[in-house]
């Protein structure tokens, strides 16, 4: 079974943060495939789905983003047979313009402490990212304050529609694979806004 994991944090102060486009993305995912709730599960909000013909697992962990790795390994080796090409993840990424999506089928973290920590505890980075834009439009002193706060009303169609396409890009990697995804939905971006990717 493929295991599409979102990042972020848990709790309401941080439901409508940049830093959870993650799971934005899979409350997404539950509500295009008619999935209705969620069930807790190793600290992890999860639910299995149909989607494009086969049976997924969405899930929410619950640990704090930086610490995703643990809920995510025992995910992983429950559901998907320890196999990180059966991992899916979506993260935000303050490297990207809003509004932009990345699908990457493998790679180091990017500065990303979800991914980071997911990476160390599956031992693997040859696992498909969804990376979500969160990159301010003008300078910020403190980014990680920047990424913990509210997302103004003026992005948050910028942020549905780029929700939609992450979604969208999901559908394909399951369809078509990774390499058809990334073909249709990886915008050409400055080169140092991708460092350490591969």
């Amino acid at each position: 079974m493929r295991v599409i994991v979102g990042l972020g944090n848990p709790g309401r102060e941080y439901e409508e943060t940049r830093h959870n486009l993650g799971f934005m993305l899979i409350d997404k995912l539950l509500k295009r495939a008619g999935g209705r709730r969620y069930r807790d599960e190793v600290n992890a909000k999860v639910a299995e789905v149909a989607m494009a013909g086969e049976r997924v697992l969405l899930a929410k962990p619950q640990t704090f983003m930086n610490s995703s790795g643990g809920a995510v390994v025992f995910l992983l080796a429950r559901y998907g047979d320890g196999d990180a090409g059966n991992l899916i993840v979506a993260s935000d990424d303050v490297a990207l313009p809003l509004g932009m999506i990345r699908v990457r089928a493998r790679g180091s973290a990017g500065g990303q402490k979800g991914l980071a920590s997911i990476i160390e505890a599956v031992g693997a980075n040859d696992f498909v990212r969804i990376r979500l834009g969160a990159k301010p439009d003008h300078p910020v002193g403190d980014l990680v304050q920047f990424v913990l706060s509210p997302i103004p009303k003026r992005d948050r169609e910028a942020v549905e529609q780029m929700l939609e396409r992450g979604a969208d890009a999901v559908a394909v990697v399951l369809e078509a694979g990774v390499e058809r995804a990334m073909a249709l939905f990886n915008q050409r971006i400055k080169a140092a806004a991708v460092d350490g990717e591969q």
